[in-house]
This record gives C-alpha cells, sequence and structure tokens, in this order.
C-alpha cells in the first residue's frame, strides 16, 4: 500500500479496497447505459469523508513515542526508523483544509473521544479548548465515546450547547463558551428511566439532494471503562441492534446512504499504520470485526475509534459484500480519506466505488488560527503548567510502551503505595494502577525552557489526567489473587488488562495458558512471600479500579474503604519526594511481571 503525506489529494485507493471493486460491481444496478440509452444514465455525487478519532484533547503534538506513527519506506519496504512525529492540532488543520482542495462534497467527521484524558491546556478549562478547535477545522459531526462521559452527561451536554462551567465559571472575562459548532451523536445511550435518547442520535447532511445519514454510537461497555458517577442515569445499548434500528428509521424517510460512526475499535495485526488488512480483513481483530459484520447492509462505511490503532480494511457484510472499516490511530497522528460515490437515482452509496486510506498529519504547515488558540490557553495556564515537580535521567514510557509492565506504570503505582502506606493514610500494602489510565509518557528532552530531565506540573498531569481520587481497601489474599486472574478472565479474557504494579509485588504470567490459568497462583509474592489466601491485606487503587471498573469485581469486594489524595497529586508528591537535578529517578527495571509465551501490546 501507498504511503501518504499529510497535503493535497492524495492516492486514495487501497489495493484491497480495488479487489473490493471488482467483486462488489456485481451490486450495482444494471444501467440504460448498456443498453445505449444515454439519457437514462444514472448520476453520481462525489463524496469526500474525512475522519478522525480519539483525539484526547491533544492540542499541542504529544510527546515521545505517543506522537509518532509507524510507517514503511516506499523505497525499501522496510519500517522507517525512527518513528515519524506526527499529530498537532494546528497541522491536522492544514492538513484537512489542504485534503478538501479540490472537492465540491467534503464531510469530515469523528468517532469519538475527542476530549477526555486530555493534556492540561486543554483539560485544566475542561476541554473547551478542544471543542473550540474542533469547530475550527470544521468538524461535521461526531459520534460520543467513553470518555465524553468522563465529567458525567451534563458536562457533557455543556460541551454540546455551551455555557460557563458550573463550578469553575468562565476562564476568561466577558467571554462565554459558545459549545460544539458540530453535532455530538450518541444513538445507544439512553435515559434509564424515560428510555429518550440522551443526545441526537444521527443526523443528515443533503449532498446535492442525495441525503446521507451518519449514525453515533459508543461502545457498550461503556459503563465498564467510566467512572459510576460519569454514566449514573444512563443505559448503554447495543451497538448493532441500535445502528440497525436507526438505519431502518432513516430509509423510512427517505434516506438511503447511511455511515456509521462507532467508538469502538479493532487491532490489526501489524502497528504499521498503512498495513494491508488483507482479503475479509483477517488481518484486523476486535469487537468491531463482528459489529461489522452483523450491521445493515445498507450502512455504506464504517469509522470507528477506541483501540488507538490505525486500519483502513474491507470487512464483508451480512450479505459477504465487503465493506470499508478505518480508524486514525490517535491525538490527530493520522486522519482517513474515504471516498465514494452517492447514486442520485436511487440515494444510495455505491458501494464498489468506497475507497479509503490514512494519511501522517505531518509536522511541516501549522494552522496559524490554530496555533493561536493553543497560544491563548497556554499563556492561561502557564502559571500552573511549567511548574516543575521532578527530575527524570531518561524517558519513561508509559501510553508509547507496547510492553505488558510499562516503566512508567511501574512509576506510578509505586508513588501510590508510598503515599497511602503510612497508616493515618490507609496503611497500604500494595498498590494497582490500570494500563488504561496512563495517558501519556515522561520525556527527558525538555519540551520548553524547563530544560532536560525537568518533569513540570503540566506533563505530570498529561499522564494522568483525570485526577481520580485513591482509595484503599482491605482484600483478602484470595481475592488479591482473583485481582490478578482477573487481568485475564472474565470481560478481559479477549482483551487482556494487565494491571501495573508497586514494586513489592511479582508473580509469573504464562501467555500460553488460557483464562485465569494465565497467572501462576504459586508464584504470587508479595514482599517475597506467598500471599495468604486467608490473610487480609490493605490494597491501594485509584477510585475506578477500586470500584470494579475495567473488569475487576475483585477490588469492589473489599471492605473498609478509606478515600485518600488524588492519583495526581500522590504522582507529584513522589516526582518531588524522590528526586533532584543530581539524583533524578532512573526508569525502573520492568522485573515485576515475568511474561512466558508471546507477548502482546496491550493497555
Amino acid at each position: 500500500m501507498p504511503i501518504s503525506g499529510s497535503t493535497g489529494r492524495r492516492r486514495t485507493a487501497l489495493a484491497v479496497a480495488a479487489a473490493a471493486a471488482l467483486i462488489g460491481s456485481m451490486a450495482l444496478p444494471a444501467t440504460a447505459e448498456a443498453h445505449g440509452h444515454g439519457q437514462d444514465k444514472p448520476k453520481y455525487e462525489d463524496l469526500q469523508l474525512l475522519a478522525i478519532n480519539d483525539l484526547h484533547g491533544n492540542l499541542e503534538p504529544p510527546a515521545g513515542s505517543s506522537g509518532t506513527i509507524n510507517e514503511l519506506d516506499p523505497a525499501t519496504g522496510k519500517p522507517v526508523t525512527p518513528p515519524t512525529p506526527a499529530g498537532g492540532v494546528a497541522y491536522l488543520a492544514t492538513a484537512l483544509r489542504d485534503a478538501r482542495e479540490g472537492h465540491k462534497n467534503s464531510i469530515t467527521v469523528a468517532a469519538g473521544d475527542l476530549i477526555g484524558a486530555s493534556p492540561l491546556v486543554s483539560g485544566l478549562f475542561h476541554d473547551e479548548p478542544t471543542i473550540e478547535a474542533m469547530n475550527k477545522i470544521g468538524l461535521d459531526v461526531t459520534s460520543v465515546g467513553n470518555h465524553e462521559f468522563d465529567e458525567g452527561s451534563a458536562e457533557l451536554k455543556r460541551m454540546q450547547n455551551g455555557g460557563c462551567h458550573p463550578t469553575d465559571g468562565c476562564y476568561e472575562p466577558g467571554r462565554t463558551f459558545e459549545g460544539a459548532d458540530f453535532p455530538y451523536l450518541a444513538a445507544n445511550v439512553t435515559d434509564e428511566k424515560t428510555g429518550k435518547p440522551l443526545l441526537k442520535p444521527y443526523w443528515v447532511k443533503n449532498v446535492r439532494g442525495v441525503k446521507v445519514g451518519f449514525i453515533g454510537v459508543t461502545l457498550e461497555g461503556t459503563p465498564n471503562i467510566v467512572t459510576a458517577a460519569g454514566v449514573q442515569g444512563l443505559k448503554f445499548d447495543n451497538e448493532v441492534a441500535t445502528i440497525n434500528k436507526y438505519t431502518a428509521e432513516l430509509k423510512r424517510q427517505g434516506v438511503n446512504s447511511v455511515v456509521a460512526l462507532i467508538h469502538e475499535g479493532g487491532f490489526p495485526a501489524s502497528n504499521i499504520y498503512n498495513y494491508d488488512c488483507g482479503a475479509g480483513g483477517s488481518g484486523v481483530s476486535g469487537p468491531i470485526v463482528d459489529i461489522a459484520k452483523r450491521l445493515d447492509p445498507a450502512v455504506g462505511a464504517i469509522v470507528t475509534g477506541h483501540t488507538h490503532n490505525a486500519y483502513a480494511c474491507m470487512i464483508p457484510d451480512p450479505n459477504g459484500v465487503p465493506r470499508s472499516v478505518t480508524s486514525a490511530a490517535s491525538f490527530g497522528r493520522l486522519y482517513t480519506e474515504i471516498d465514494l460515490k452517492l447514486d442520485k437515482r436511487t440515494g444510495t452509496i455505491v458501494r464498489p466505488s468506497v475507497t479509503a486510506a490514512n494519511h501522517v498529519v505531518r509536522r511541516t504547515d501549522a494552522a496559524g488560527d490554530l496555533n493561536d488558540l493553543i497560544k491563548r490557553y497556554s499563556a492561561l495556564a502557564a502559571p500552573i503548567a511549567n511548574r516543575p515537580v521532578g527530575w527524570i535521567s531518561a524517558d519513561i514510557n508509559g501510553r508509547g510502551s507496547s510492553d505488558l509492565e510499562k516503566p512508567l506504570g511501574d512509576l506510578i503505582a509505586d508513588a501510590q503505595l508510598a503515599g497511602l502506606a503510612p497508616a493515618d493514610k490507609g496503611g497500604a500494602q500494595v498498590a494497582f494502577m490500570n494500563p488504561g489510565g496512563i495517558r501519556s509518557d515522561l520525556v527527558y528532552k525538555a519540551s520548553g525552557s524547563e530544560g532536560d530531565g525537568v518533569v513540570t506540573y503540566g506533563e505530570a498531569f498529561t499522564v494522568q489526567p483525570f485526577t481520580n481520587m485513591m482509595q484503599v481497601k482491605t482484600l483478602t489474599g484470595a481475592q488479591l489473587v482473583q485481582v490478578l486472574q482477573q487481568q485475564v478472565s472474565g470481560s478481559n479474557a479477549a482483551a487482556p488488562k494487565i494491571l501495573q504494579i508497586s514494586g513489592n509485588l511479582a508473580y509469573t504470567l504464562d501467555l500460553n495458558k488460557a483464562g485465569a490459568d494465565r497467572v501462576i497462583v504459586d508464584s504470587v509474592r508479595l514482599n517475597g512471600a506467598p500471599v495468604d489466601p486467608n490473610a487480609k491485606y490493605r490494597v491501594a487503587a485509584n477510585e475506578f479500579l477500586a470500584g470494579g471498573g475495567d473488569g475487576f469485581p475483585a477490588f469492589a469486594a473489599g471492605t473498609d474503604k478509606l478515600v485518600g489524595a488524588s492519583d495526581l497529586d500522590l504522582f507529584n508528591a513522589y516526582l518531588t519526594g524522590h528526586s533532584t537535578a543530581t539524583a533524578p529517578i532512573v526508569p525502573p527495571a520492568q522485573n515485576r511481571i515475568k511474561v512466558i509465551g508471546v507477548g502482546q501490546s496491550i493497555g
């Protein structure tokens, strides 16, 4: 597949899409042109879709490996070394604006998690800067993602409708947040009491006489990965049933062209951004594959997200006809260009015409208006963001690490244990950190004027932006082992979530086994001693994990809860108390989890 840049009209046809066109051409209606009646020839309207997902408020180019893309050198066919720096909303704006040139019909869409878990320049202002940035780049419509619920449904509605924050107010005198110019779609999110959708389920755009409907959903499992307060009073329905229901409703309204925006995704077999998924989408796995195979064939294209992976695949619909399924990684490092034809006679998407490819957002040409927005909010955040909180001797990778045990995960768990071990703080004996809560890396190279090796408050905030309150609970030794087993069993059996652990805990994980058996129980050691199944242990975790989030009910079963400081406060205190300019923190050795068998990227 070709390597694509970030500007101008690009080579968008995937080889697999070309094959799909041959297969799917049988589905095209017979045309009068074949009989020589040119006046009866169907007329088509070209439509370009530009898609992003999982921006997570990354207005500035992400630091470290989180801000790179793996691509192939077209000359050698080998991965480019080092990976290509990518992302930054000012560069994304230029890329999208350039991509629209020459296209009379272009719609920009997103598949959720535009906000939430955001760096300080957006997160400090409850993600108002990101919504304003999306307005400027011309986003037309997006689905919600799980992180849109981080601060609850009322705050999500404020993102849509505008108004000052109910607690923090407005951030600039005389200036009120106007809200999103684009609709947020939440077709499968309803009020538990009334059954009514929280937000609009779909949006329809008239493209020169052809109505195109966009249905937006988030993953059905959102309540399992968001704090209980964030989804209180809401019900999350099945993605397939919801999209098929509203596809039928749209067709009854004469809308025969449908695009699904789904905040759920897959796992390609390669981390190269333009990897060929193979015939039938055989090179991608995960929840989106089953979803795509069951969606109504009237859905002409599927834009996805959530897994932060990059793919542009053709996966068969219920009739066996290939259909475009795409994802543009995360953090604004890629965008997807989807080109298709609309049949003006039938109002449908001509499925064999659909081609798609991802493009790198290269850091070559920044949009001035977006730079101005970032500068304005950066200036407001500077007094807090630039304050030094610690020192490191080298990069400490978290989000950018593909290892099961992440160096930054080790550091965070150690910080939590240190802060909560005192008897008056909870008496914690061990600490756990969920990998999905690690949002970035700690990078040695200075991001501003602070100097190499200095960790600023803003950088620490980017790593842990949720500001979850910590909890210490009593678990039996048996429950402690169950926590480890639940990483790889139950709801986490298909996609394991390997917790990051404090340095006094160690065990062996055998990936050759299945389910809970992957955890070798006899190998579990706390402070060098076997865990007594009948003994009681004080266990520290953030409120999300402690409440059973991410599929860990053993945490929820704990007793004698004591609420401590926030995870961010503990992290900052540890960085300050355990490092100096002459004695910085060294990246942890990653020797707590012994892995047997083939590793995998989880996080």
